[in-house]
């Protein structure tokens, strides 16, 4: 059985879809107006662990994460670039895309985009509206939320408090300032589309609702996020969809912890967020991989450079681990029973771990206890030149299981290819500047600085560690 933590109840409960063995899940997909960063990364190799657990577990999961691609910060993004909101969401959509390839995650089921959505979207808010839990005002629709009494159940907050903390802003129609917006009214030079309001376009948390009903139905299995989204954009989607169906939204909600840096939430606005691309230029894919799965994903996790560096140095274990196979098989095999490796109590360990909440801490944890085990009696038989039948099968037998467990968590397990001299020479001159800084030496650790940088090398100093980049 596989139990989950779902956030409407705060329990640990067991999984039992609505469908006996199918799994219907949504999990909000990024807004495209720049590159993802490693907080994008989190939660889309979380959901992606979760999705393959499941298909071991044997269930068949549609999987939908969808695109914002019209959204204020886009169009804001157009007029930096001087290109149009179309342009900015198919480049960024595309950089996405890359980057998800570059991890192993695997393709949605669906990948549906706003705009391409309109439609059903203007018609659940004018079914909003005939309901009576929505008004239009000057072109501008919103949900009225003293009309669902449940509001708040998710995040568990308090309506009258959140009414006391907030206030109508200047140009805004709403009767309460709780109130949220279902339809924007566009102001001149923004994309809009004709409704029955006038040309406008959809609010945020309407694009989600309609999506995810469209292709599972008007209740799922899972619908997932981080933890960032819990409020106002879950609780909004719950309002509306069950106002709209008069049934339960989700089943089950679940939440991926934040990426921190310096005990600060990673974000563009805080602007201490590395992208994707800019840690795969220096780690692997499966480096990234195994940092983000190394803490519960419902725990934040703190980022530096010096993590990924040990998240390196253990994937390299494991690596050299399943290549130590070859020199296994081709040691003498003798009589005996021997010490064989115990795999059958490991892999319990790795199952149940998934099984409970999707723990791939722990069970990671398995792996490389599972490892250390069959080490020593790699190194034993290495040592000896000899291993016996029963020895020899379980360390094979170890081997596949570690490499299969590791695929099943989306490990591509490629080999990395040697860094060049070239990278290897810059990365020791960081680390000499590192020592001179330490020692004061700062007229020499500068000039190390600037030669690189005549070089067409630059160098960075980070909290989390010194980065460079190619000019």
């Amino acid at each position: 059985m596989v139990y989950v933590t779902n956030t409407m109840t705060g329990e640990k409960e067991e999984f039992k879809p609505l469908e006996d063995r199918t799994v219907k899940m949504y999990v909000c997909g990024p807004t495209v107006y720049d590159h993802a960063h490693i907080g994008h990364a989190r939660s889309a190799v979380v959901f992606d662990v979760i999705r393959r657990w499941l298909e071991y577990r044997g269930y068949k999961v549609i999987y939908v994460r969808n695109y914002t691609d019209v959204d204020d910060k886009i169009i804001r993004r157009a007029k930096e670039e001087g290109i149009s909101w179309r342009e900015v969401a198919e480049k960024y959509i595309a950089s996405y895309e890359e980057d998800m390839r570059a991890l192993n995650v695997k393709e949605p089921t669906y990948k549906p985009r706003v705009t391409e959505h309109i439609r059903e979207i203007v018609e659940m808010i004018d079914g909003l509206i005939e309901k009576g839990y929505a008004y239009e005002a000057g072109g501008d629709v919103y949900f009225s939320v003293k009309k669902f009494p449940e509001y708040g159940k998710l995040s568990k907050r308090n309506i009258e408090e959140l009414r006391a903390g907030a206030r109508i802003e200047p140009g805004e129609n709403k009767k309460d300032p709780l109130d949220f917006a279902l339809w924007k009214r566009s102001k001149e030079g923004e994309p809009g589309w004709e409704s029955p309001w006038g040309v406008g376009r959809p609010g945020w948390h309407i694009e989600c609702s309609v999506m995810s009903m469209k292709y599972l139905g008007e209740t799922m299995d899972i619908h997932g996020g981080g933890l960032d989204l819990i409020f106002p954009h879950h609780e909004n989607e719950i309002a509306q969809s069950e106002s709209y169906t008069g049934k339960t939204f989700a089943r089950y909600w679940v939440h991926n912890g934040f990426v921190m840096v310096n005990r600060e939430k990673m974000s563009k606005s805080l602007g201490n967020f590395f992208t994707i691309k800019e840690i795969l230029e220096r780690f692997s894919p499966d480096v990234l991989r195994l940092f983000l799965l190394s803490t519960h994903y419902r725990s934040p996790i703190d980022f530096s450079f010096e993590r990924l560096e040990d998240s390196e140095r253990a994937l390299k274990r494991l690596l050299n681990f399943i290549d130590s196979l070859a020199a296994v098989e081709s040691l003498e095999v003798v009589e005996g029973e021997g010490e064989p490796v115990l795999v059958s109590g490991f892999r319990e360990l790795f199952e149940s771990a998934m099984d409970d909440d999707f723990n791939t801490a722990r069970a990671l944890g398995a792996l490389f206890e599972l490892v250390k085990s069959a080490n020593l009696l790699k190194d034993r038989a290495l040592k000896e030149g000899k291993i016996t039948r029963a020895e020899k099968h379980s360390f094979k037998e170890a081997v596949e299981f570690v490499e299969n467990a590791l695929k099943t968590l989306g490990f591509r397990l490629e080999r990395e290819r040697e860094s060049s001299l070239e990278e290897k020479l810059i990365e020791l001159l960081i680390e000499v500047r590192g020592e001179l800084r330490r020692k004061k030496e700062f007229q020499l650790a500068d000039l190390i600085r600037d030669r690189l940088k005549e070089l067409g090398i630059a160098l960075e100093d980070l909290p989390t560690g010194t980065i460079y980049k190619r000019l």
